[in-house]
């Protein structure tokens, strides 16, 4: 790295200057750019040696501005010269930070991820703040990356200035293999690590992107739902254990409602109100999105809520649904799979996709209406359903060749067999 690098120290009068002390300035100049500092000291410029850039003299307060002088010029020299070993780009006003203890490499990177999450933490629960689930996927980032910079470089920390590609690409084998997280998750840990740098970058800690040189190219993978046939056979399901009862219920509650799991543990009879059409809706804010979401019931929803109306834990807590933890949910959940032969790895969160899919798109409700349903902030989010219903396109099409036989007169449903030679007039005519 062939880089121009000059340190001056020169006295700086004031434009009315007349007589007095004048301060010491030192400029920094690399490549032409120039950024200047005081340094704390002032003399009378008959004392200074322009051509030294020192204090004349032999004198207690000539000599201890100088020593000052070659302290400054030691450390900033130094900082350079480690810069320049190491290979890290710089210009003079980074120079000038990194002197002040204001620079990029004083940042280290889990110490700026860990005031980052203390801010996250100071706002949950705020409105427009986080969830309390997003501040937990924070903490594991910290935990993740911590443990990738002990492994990889046998440090506790890492200066923010020094991660590039090559870092990035490691942390993302590690993520990978070492904590063997699947791809979309691997990348969801990139993006915020991604944000971190995106954030020293808009505050001048760096001046390069090391994240231009990465994609982050991780896919969702194909969410599961159930069919048709298999909401009727657990909804349809006699179960003799009280909670297996109880956790089909919920369950089947959401299939109807779209309710992600933190929303039907909190849902109470403030957020069931009437809707413009006369019947009960159910009108709440996601929390993991801060989103307005408003369901009109559906009878199947409406007979689990009268069902549990008087039940103790709902009467004690104030809510609508005795509803255990996620994890008891889940266990009991794949006992429900198993009984009514459900070859799926059915987990509560399934219940959404299921209303996205089988409940509302099959049943030809416009996308729009259902991302709306979902409290979704984007309609790019709610498509990720309308691309797996193979089921819905072959209906539609159904319905659209029978639309195109109606028109030229053909009397010709596509469930039918058709001859060959009739496909072959079809097509001559």
């Amino acid at each position: 790295m062939n880089v121009k690098f000059n340190l001056l120290f020169f006295l700086k009068k004031r434009a009315n200057y007349q007589s007095g002390s004048v301060p010491v300035y030192l400029r920094i100049t690399v490549n032409g750019k120039r950024s200047e500092i005081g340094i704390s000291r002032e003399i009378e410029p008959v004392n200074w040696d322009h051509r030294k850039e020192r204090a004349r003299g032999t004198k207690e307060e000539a000599r201890e501005i100088n020593v000052h002088i070659e302290n400054i010029s030691t450390k900033i020299r130094a900082l350079q010269s480690k810069l320049e070993k190491e290979d890290i780009p710089y210009t003079s006003e980074e120079l000038k930070d990194e002197f002040l203890g204001r620079g990029s490499s004083s940042r280290m990177l889990l110490e700026v991820i860990e005031e980052h999450n203390r801010e996250m933490e100071n706002e949950v629960g705020n409105e427009n703040g986080f969830s309390a689930n997003t501040v937990r996927t924070w903490k594991s980032t910290h935990a993740h990356l911590k443990q990738f910079i002990l492994q990889k470089y046998g440090r506790d920390d890492y200066e923010i200035r020094r991660v590039d590609v090559n870092f990035i690409t490691g942390y993302q084998t590690f993520l990978r293999i070492t904590r063997k997280c699947i791809p979309i998750s691997a990348d969801k840990y990139l993006k915020h690590l991604k944000k971190i740098i995106l954030l020293a970058l808009s505050r001048k800690w760096i001046i390069e992107n090391p994240f231009l040189f990465v994609k982050l190219t991780a896919k969702p993978s194909p969410r599961e739902f159930l069919r048709a046939q298999e909401l009727e056979a657990i909804r349809t399901k006699v179960f003799k254990q009280e909670r297996m009862a109880q956790v089909r219920d919920i369950f089947v509650f959401c299939c109807y409602t779209g309710l992600a799991y933190v929303d039907v543990t909190k849902l109470n009879s403030d957020e069931i109100g009437i809707g413009d059409d006369g019947k009960q809706w159910i009108f709440t804010r996601r929390q993991k999105t801060d989103t307005p979401s408003r369901i009109p019931l559906l009878k199947e929803a409406l007979e689990i809520l009268e069902l549990y109306k008087e039940h103790p834990m709902c009467r004690f807590k104030k809510i609508l649904l005795p509803v255990y933890t996620n994890q008891r949910m889940n266990s009991y959940l794949k006992e429900i799979a198993d009984v009514c032969d459900i070859k799926k790895t059915l987990t509560f969160h399934m219940a959404r996709h299921t209303f996205a899919t089988t409940v509302t798109l099959t049943n030809g409700v416009p996308l729009e209406t259902v991302s709306k349903m979902l409290g979704h902030r984007s309609i790019v989010t709610t498509q990720h359903y309308a691309k797996i219903l193979d089921v819905k396109i072959a209906e539609d099409m159904q319905l659209l060749q029978e639309k195109l036989d109606h028109k030229a007169g053909r009397n010709v449903r596509l469930d039918e067999p058709i001859p060959k030679v009739k496909i072959l007039k079809m097509y001559k005519s």
